[in-house]
């Protein structure tokens, strides 16, 4: 039998910087995704996770990574340091100019408490005059766009005060949604949709 030579790779933690990074699991960063999806799923991973996602997929040298590493033990804000990495991936899948606004606008979003300059509008045909929050945010009409996975994630987010429309937190998971309406839903920190309902 002749040699073969065999390459092994590390694994990627997802997100969630316990399990591996996978769609199905929805702790991934999606190559094809808006840049400032991409910028804002990277900002949300752990300070610790931060360092093996530099490890893997910064284009730093290893002495580059170290050093920068060193200055936030001596005193610089770790969040310097991810939108460091943030601002390099972006940029590699979206170039430096979209890499500089998704910067502008996590920052607008998060440290001044601005909502996000583009929000997508989704339109949803409905012959029923309301429809439950919990099936509206879990609806598969909402495609890609579907801000929880489940029935069960939309009454877990709304238990944790993570789900607002229009601004407002709901702690209500029995609250229905009338049938016509425009209105904006937040889930979590990163996902923002505009969901008009209409007769049809």
């Amino acid at each position: 039998m002749e040699e073969q030579i065999i390459m092994t790779l590390p694994i990627l933690e997802g997100t969630d910087g316990v399990k591996k990074m996978s769609k199905s699991l929805n702790n991934y960063i999606g190559l094809k995704e808006s840049s400032n999806d991409m910028f804002g799923k990277i900002m949300s991973i752990s300070d610790d996770l931060m360092w093996r996602y530099f490890d893997l997929l910064s284009f730093k040298s290893s002495v580059e990574i170290k050093e920068l590493k060193k200055k936030t033990e001596q005193g610089l804000n770790p969040m310097e340091a991810k939108k460091m990495l943030s601002a390099e991936i972006v940029t590699r899948f979206h170039g430096e100019e979209k890499a500089l606004l998704a910067e502008k606008e996590f920052t607008n979003r998060f440290s001044k408490g601005h909502d996000p300059a583009e929000i997508k509008l989704i339109k949803l045909s409905m012959k029923t005059s309301s429809i439950s929050i919990l099936d509206l945010l879990s609806s598969e009409e909402l495609g890609e766009h579907k801000l929880c996975k489940s029935k069960s994630e939309a009454r877990r987010m709304i238990a944790q005060g993570a789900v607002k429309i229009d601004g407002k937190k709901i702690s209500d998971e029995a609250i229905s949604v009338q049938n016509p309406s425009e209105n904006t839903y937040q889930v979590g920190k990163l996902k923002h949709l505009k969901i008009k309902l209409k007769k049809g």
